[in-house]
């Protein structure tokens, strides 16, 4: 049994804080010619990717302290626990099961009465099923004809994950005959949101997924009724229009509101649901099941990496105790997730709220506030464009960020053009490159207002190209990450409490049992 201890009682952290040995990545790079720092510091990663941390601020005395943090705190039996079925989501007296979605790494799950990694893949194949019979034209509209357009209403895990999924693969499968329904996303109770969407489609070709495990959540309910009147309002009925994903117990799971209905469990979060029905169904039916599979393969190969002991050569595991370092010890208080790819323009978004909502937390898992800083303020924006908006605080702010790249060597189309000596991909390349080394190694300049400190940590994911496995093995990846954070932390990282004092006060707003300064905000407001 794993023993759950705060990070300030370990021997290792203690001996971390203590020591005052800092690495200046100004003189570590500039002073390595040959290079070899940077082809030293690299882990092998799942799908052909590569974690290479060069210049984050480690070397081998860091490192070899941080190996001992990770075999001090028992990260490996800490992850065999959870993905044998340990009660891990001591909050909500849980397992945590969402590696069992796209893999057995350990022993049979047994919970409920029921075979867990057998409940999924039986999912799985149901999805498969009926998203094939989807595409026949098997199961289609009151005329007969095919459903074109999927729309996914979700919020927070039911959206996020999915979305920045489906966008990641949007132009993969494009050039490679995979789009076989395009996909639309509803979120915002803001009536702004569902009404675009609405408006943007053909709704007598589409199809509908209404996800709440509960059944209850107001923002996906609201917007379900705003899809239903616009389905009746151009002669359809809605039933033949949707489908649920939902728990076994909630009031959608045998209603007749629904052509079927997809089940999900207590024991995946919704910020972890992407591998899950949740992310399932509308990849299933955008993407094809195949394409869908393909991704739960590469998440399940990172998985397997991230069970081993040896930080250095569990990419996910040294990611998450180099973050601590930076955190803890160098006391950063944020990160920022910058992918050097259009297509992972919302996977930044999605890791918001699958770290922050994980991770963001005062007290341990046994419910006792806790003296250390845990997790930090994540945000990001796809590469070039955030050179041109918050760079420059990132190079000559008072705030030191550590930053996170991802990028490809190729692009998804396999289009490209050669302007000026180079085609836009190396030029994307180029920067990326640049990017790194500026922020590490500054420049000198007598003029303040052009000086660049430097000094400033960075590491980057790369790999060939992002396709569905190698997306999967991408958020496998930061999934353990986050996980392995949380066990150093000692948190729990698979509730989330958080969320729901504002729920409860909106709901008083809206039944008008307010007093003092939320009444006199809901009259602000004109509710």
């Amino acid at each position: 049994m794993a023993k759950w201890k705060n990070l300030d009682t370990l021997d290792t952290y203690k001996a971390l804080m203590e020591s005052d040995h800092r690495v200046d990545l100004r003189e570590v790079l500039a002073g390595d010619a040959s290079g070899e720092r940077v082809k030293k510091y690299c882990v092998p990663m799942a799908c052909g990717l590569t974690f290479n941390y060069a210049s984050r601020q480690v070397d081998e005395e860091v490192l070899g302290m941080l190996t001992a943090l990770a075999e001090e705190s028992d990260l490996e039996g800490k992850f065999r626990e959870l993905y044998n079925g340990a009660m891990i989501n001591t909050g909500e007296k849980r397992l945590v099961l969402h590696h069992l979605t796209r893999g057995q790494l350990g022993d049979d799950v047994i919970a409920d009465g029921t075979d867990k990694r057998a409940f999924y893949t039986g999912v799985q194949a149901k999805v498969a099923d009926f998203a094939a019979k989807v595409h026949a034209g098997e199961i289609c509209n009151a005329d007969g004809e095919k459903f074109t357009t999927v729309v996914q209403i979700g919020i927070g895990g039911s959206d996020l994950g999915p979305r920045a999924m489906y966008i990641a693969l949007e132009n993969w499968a494009r050039a490679n005959d995979k789009l076989l329904m395009e996909a639309k996303f509803i979120s915002n109770v803001d009536p702004d949101d569902a009404v675009s969407v609405l408006k943007s489609i053909d709704v007598a070709h589409s199809l509908f997924i209404l996800v709440s495990k509960s059944g209850t959540t107001l923002e996906t309910l609201t917007n379900e009724a705003f899809v239903k009147n616009a389905l009746e309002a151009s002669g359809l009925d809605p039933s033949k229009h949707m489908v649920a994903v939902t728990s076994e117990t909630s009031p959608l799971a045998k209603s007749s509101d629904y052509l079927a209905a997809f089940f999900m469990d207590d024991y995946i979060g919704g910020r972890y649901s992407s591998t899950s029905a949740v992310g399932g169904v509308v990849l299933s039916l955008a993407l094809g099941s195949d394409v869908f599979d393909a991704f739960l393969a590469g998440a399940a190969e990172a998985d397997k990496l991230a069970a081993q002991a040896d930080p250095m050569s569990n990419a996910a595991m040294l990611d998450a105790l180099i973050g601590v370092y930076e955190r803890n010890v160098l006391g950063y208080e944020c990160t920022a997730v910058l992918p050097y790819a259009q297509a992972l323009a919302r996977f930044p978004a999605h890791l918001q709220q699958a770290d922050m909502e994980s991770n963001g937390k005062s007290v341990n898992r046994f419910g006792e506030p806790v003296d250390y800083k845990t997790g930090p303020v994540l945000f990001g924006e796809p590469g070039t464009n955030g050179q041109h908006s918050f760079y420059q605080l990132l190079h000559q702010g008072k705030s030191i960020v550590p930053l996170q790249f991802i990028a490809f060597r190729e692009n998804q189309t396999g289009t490209d053009v050669d302007i000026q000596g180079s085609t836009s991909q190396k030029k994307l390349e180029a920067n990326v490159a640049a990017q790194i080394v500026a922020f590490a190694c500054g420049k000198s300049d007598e003029n303040l207002n052009k000086y660049f400190e430097g000094n400033r940590p960075s590491s980057i994911i790369v790999g060939d190209k992002l396709t569905p496995e190698v997306l999967g093995a991408l958020l496998a990846h930061y999934e353990n990450k986050i996980m392995f954070q949380g066990f150093l932390w000692n948190l729990n990282s698979f509730d989330q409490e958080g969320v729901q004092l504002g729920k409860v006060l909106a709901k008083k707003v809206l039944a008008h049992e307010t007093d003092g300064a939320l009444a006199e905000y809901s009259k602000l407001l004109d509710i």
